[in-house]
C-alpha cells in the first residue's frame, strides 16, 4: 500500500470526523435552545404564577392579544358560563389515563368571550366518555384563571367527535361554537369560581418545575464530537503502529535470510568450488598426466 492511497484513506477519516463534529454542533445548539426556552418558561411561572390577580382587560385589551410575558398571569372574570357549549378535549394526560378536559366559553360583562379549562374528568367506567361532567355554576359568577396561549393543531391530523376537540385550538373551537366574539389569543385555566359549585372537575397540576435534560444532552453532543476525533486518532495511531510492526518483520526475515547464506567456518560454499577448480593452471594438469603415464608403465613391468 502506498503513502498516497494511506494519505488519502486518513484524510476521509479526518473528514467523517469534521462532518460528525458539525452535526454535533448543530444538534447541541438545538438542546441549548431548548434549555434556554425551558428557563424562560420557569423564570415566567415563578414571576406570574402566584401574582394577584388583576382584570382580564389589564393583560389583554379589548382588540389585543396575549403578550407572551403574560403567560401564567391570573386574571379575574365576571360574567356567566355558557355551558351549551361545552366541550371535552380528548387524549389529555391525568391520572395516569388519557383523560378529558373540561373547556366551557364564558361570556363576560363587556361581551368578550374567552374559553375557561374547568379542569379534568376520567373516562368512564363501560365506554371512553366520562361518566359525569359536573356542570359549571349558573348565573354571574366570578371566576379567576390563569392565562395560558392556544394550542396548535395536532400534526398527526387526528379529530374528534362531535362534542369534543383534539386541542385546544381556539380557532377551531370559535368555529365549533356559537360562542360570539371569542378571545383567541389566550384560555384560562380555572383557579377558582365564586359561588363555588358543590362539584368541579378535578384541578389541573402546577406546571413542572424540572428544567429538564436540554442542558446535560447539549454537553453530551459536544462531547460525542470530541470523541469522534479521539476515535479517528486511534485509528490513524493503530495503522501507524501495525505498518511500522510490519516494517520490521521484514526487516528481520531478510536479516535472518542473509544469515544463513553465509558458510560455517573452514567449509568452502558451493558457489566457491567451481572459482576453485578454475584456479588450476594448465602446467599442473600437465604434470598430472606424467604421473599417470609413470604408474602405467610400472604396472606393464
Amino acid at each position: 500500500m502506498t503513502r498516497r492511497s494511506t494519505a488519502l484513506r486518513w484524510t476521509g477519516y479526518v473528514a467523517v470526523a469534521i462532518v460528525f463534529a458539525i452535526a454535533c454542533a448543530f444538534l447541541s445548539n438545538w438542546q441549548f435552545e431548548r434549555n434556554a426556552e425551558r428557563s424562560r418558561q420557569l423564570a415566567l411561572v415563578e414571576v406570574n404564577y402566584d401574582a394577584p390577580a388583576v382584570p382580564l382587560s389589564d393583560v389583554i385589551p379589548a382588540g389585543g392579544e396575549l403578550d407572551g410575558q403574560d403567560e401564567w398571569r391570573p386574571v379575574r372574570l365576571t360574567g356567566t358560563y355558557l355551558p351549551a357549549d361545552q366541550l371535552l378535549v380528548r387524549n389529555r394526560p391525568h391520572g395516569g389515563t388519557a383523560a378529558f378536559e373540561v373547556l366551557v366559553p364564558f361570556r363576560l360583562d363587556d361581551g368578550r368571550t374567552i374559553v375557561v379549562n374547568r379542569g379534568w374528568v376520567r373516562p368512564g367506567e363501560q365506554q371512553a366518555d366520562p361518566d359525569v361532567v359536573p356542570a359549571p355554576p349558573s348565573g354571574e359568577v366570578t371566576v379567576i384563571v390563569r392565562l395560558k396561549p392556544g394550542e396548535p393543531l395536532p400534526g398527526s391530523g387526528r379529530s374528534a367527535p362531535d362534542g369534543q376537540v383534539p386541542t385546544i385550538h381556539l380557532p377551531l373551537i370559535a368555529d365549533v361554537t356559537d360562542a360570539g366574539d371569542l378571545e383567541q389569543s389566550a384560555y384560562g385555566i380555572m383557579v377558582s369560581e365564586d359561588p363555588a359549585p358543590s362539584s368541579r372537575p378535578e384541578a389541573l397540576a402546577s406546571p413542572s418545575e424540572d428544567p429538564g435534560p436540554h442542558l446535560s444532552y447539549a454537553i453530551q453532543w459536544i462531547l460525542f464530537a470530541i470523541m469522534g476525533f479521539i476515535f479517528i486518532g486511534y485509528v490513524i495511531r493503530s495503522e501507524r503502529r501495525i505498518r511500522r510492526e510490519d516494517a520490521e518483520d521484514a526487516a528481520a526475515a531478510a536479516a535472518a535470510a542473509g544469515q544463513a547464506a553465509i558458510p560455517a567456518e573452514g567449509m568452502p560454499s558451493a558457489a566457491s568450488v567451481p572459482a576453485v577448480r578454475r584456479r588450476r593452471t594448465p602446467r599442473a594438469r600437465d604434470r598430472d598426466m606424467v604421473d599417470e603415464d609413470a604408474l602405467l608403465d610400472r604396472a606393464e613391468r
